[in-house]
């Protein structure tokens, strides 16, 4: 928790639900996390510093979580999909990162969050379920560029070192952040991946008049990735009514938006690794507590969507510990 802009979890505004202890039998909720992914960014962007936060917020919620570490990505690995001199560069604080600075901590944490997407998908492949990677900051990063918060693409490296080593043949990369994936996109073309990574973002909707049509559309829209032995899901939270950089979803829409997701592509049988993307809102105490409450709702649905019992919401116990 050491983002600057992200330190203080601040007052749970509407927690939706908490979700009891899992019965016997039922598998425990594998999410791949480590202090290392996180960094001062210095910046706009809470991102760096949510992976913390996050996990926090996610101890209250009565879930049988189980931690791992994830392996840390080696620079020959961020070089099947990026330009080895662009790693290189990135990693020595020789160019910029996402973040636009040369931030020495935010370049030790980059092996860690997309080693934990990584770790994730393998995981994901291996239960036939779904994994957590509490972690954000790849969709803009392209082959030899990048931005908008984005220093290294973690979806694509992913996709890219599964196809490499042959643990998937076609990888889905279902991308619900506010913004289009650019780099993500770059990666696909440059590498010549169109038929080995199915790649979609809702831009067609985008609108809060189409929201409920975007949320009734989703089981269609999930279709296209029949035949991907795993979809990698960005449940983005800047698509929220409210948020600075976002506006078409709420609350609750977010939350249906996560369940139909986690709903079809278990009806689907594909696993799915997921992670946190944007979110920007902030609380009267300077906190991103909003954002935190859209990932929890994301956690909600996923347990949901595998059967785990849910019991009213998790806000009387944080004020217990607090």
């Amino acid at each position: 928790m050491n983002d600057t802009n992200a330190t203080n979890p601040g007052t749970r505004q509407q927690g939706r639900q908490r979700p009891a202890q899992n019965s016997a039998g039922e598998m425990p909720i594998p999410v791949f996390y480590s202090p290392a992914m996180v960094a001062n960014s210095e910046s706009f962007s809470p991102s760096a510093g949510k992976p913390a936060l996050a996990v926090e917020s996610w101890q209250f919620l009565g879930l049988p979580l189980e931690f791992h570490a994830p392996q840390p990505l080696s620079a020959e690995q961020f070089g099947v999909a990026h330009d080895p001199d662009f790693v290189a560069d990135v990693l020595s604080c020789r160019r910029t990162n996402g973040f636009s600075n040369k931030s020495p901590a935010v370049a030790a944490a980059l092996p860690w969050t997309s080693g934990a997407m990584l770790s994730a998908a393998r995981e994901a492949l291996n239960n036939g379920i779904g994994a957590i990677a509490p972690c954000s900051g790849f969709h803009h990063a392209g082959y030899d560029f990048a931005g908008g918060y984005c220093t290294f693409n973690g979806l694509m490296v992913t996709a890219a070192v599964l196809l490499a080593e042959g643990k998937a043949s076609k990888v889905g990369i279902l991308d619900f952040d506010q913004h289009w994936g650019n780099g993500t996109q770059d990666i696909i073309e440059r590498l010549h991946l169109h038929d080995q990574v199915v790649h979609y973002s809702p831009s067609e909707f985008s609108r809060p008049a189409k929201a409920e049509a975007f949320i009734a559309a989703i089981p269609k829209l999930l279709e296209r990735f029949a035949g991907c032995d795993l979809v990698l899901y960005q449940a983005g939270a800047d698509p929220h009514i409210e948020d600075p950089l976002g506006g078409w979803l709420t609350s609750d829409q977010l939350y249906r938006r996560d369940r139909a997701v986690f709903d079809g592509l278990r009806r689907l049988g594909i696993p799915v690794a997921w992670n946190l993307a944007g979110g920007y809102q902030h609380d009267d105490e300077g906190g991103i507590r909003p954002v935190l409450d859209i990932h929890d709702n994301t956690l909600v649905a996923f347990v949901e969507a595998h059967g785990h019992a849910v019991i009213p919401d998790a806000e009387a116990q944080r004020k217990e510990a607090a």
